[in-house]
């Protein structure tokens, strides 16, 4: 189960000066993709100069993509995947047995490959998110990362290194909601003051986010691919 540690034994490399994907990514495509939370479902959707909405689910890892027009709201693409429901938890059925897997519930990324194009929408995600959090949160939180870097973790949804300023956030955030991308950077924010979760961290966080508890136990439910 992912929890958050502050140990920096492994420094990652970071893109300067605007947080990046650790790693080389290929060119973003020209649609806006960003992620929508349909029932506990991740559905990842792109926009396009299109007239119609159209659902796939996407080998090896079962992901949902929707491709919608452009001007489209969220609240009528989380209506047309909820009527196609059924058909969504189908397709990832047979995906996974064909992988020779038992199917994972819709919203289950255990059983989710890191394929290319999965960590590249994750990334685009995430940095399409990052400098309006940055902007809202620095003021707030009085200090910001002199780095970011997103990597795939097993163990963590995010660590901080006080000294340095460096932070670093799961790529999995990008495939979540909002929220938790949010959650998370504040915290390893927060930590840019406190390093441990003693009481001066816990302080701060609770004049930040209030909700900072039950968004913990929310997230650390989930588990990280």
């Amino acid at each position: 189960m992912p929890s958050f540690r502050d140990s920096d034994r492994n420094p990652d490399r970071a893109v300067e000066p605007r947080p990046r994907v650790s790693e080389a990514a290929p060119p973003r495509a020209a649609s806006a993709v960003h992620v929508i939370d349909v029932d506990g479902l991740a559905v990842r959707v792109a926009r396009k100069p299109i007239k119609n909405m159209y659902l796939r689910v996407t080998p090896p890892s079962g992901d949902v993509v929707v491709s919608a027009p452009t001007r489209i709201a969220d609240a009528q693409i989380e209506a047309f995947v909820r009527q196609r429901r059924d058909w969504v938890v189908r397709q990832r059925r047979r995906i996974a047995e064909a992988r020779g897997t038992t199917a994972s519930g819709p919203g289950d990324p255990s059983a989710e490959v890191w394929t290319p194009e999965r960590r590249r929408a994750a990334a685009d995600a995430i940095n399409a998110q990052l400098p309006a959090l940055l902007a809202h949160w620095g003021p707030i939180i009085g200090r910001t990362p002199t780095h970011i870097t997103l990597r795939t973790m097993t163990t963590r949804w995010g660590s901080c290194t006080p000294r340095t300023g460096r932070i670093r956030l799961n790529l999995q955030l990008g495939l979540m909601e909002p929220r938790f991308l949010e959650y998370v950077l504040v915290h390893e924010m927060t930590h840019l003051w406190a390093s441990g979760h003693g009481v001066e961290f816990q302080r701060r966080m609770s004049r930040y986010l209030p909700q900072w508890r039950q968004l913990r136990r929310e997230l650390n439910r989930r588990a990280a691919v």
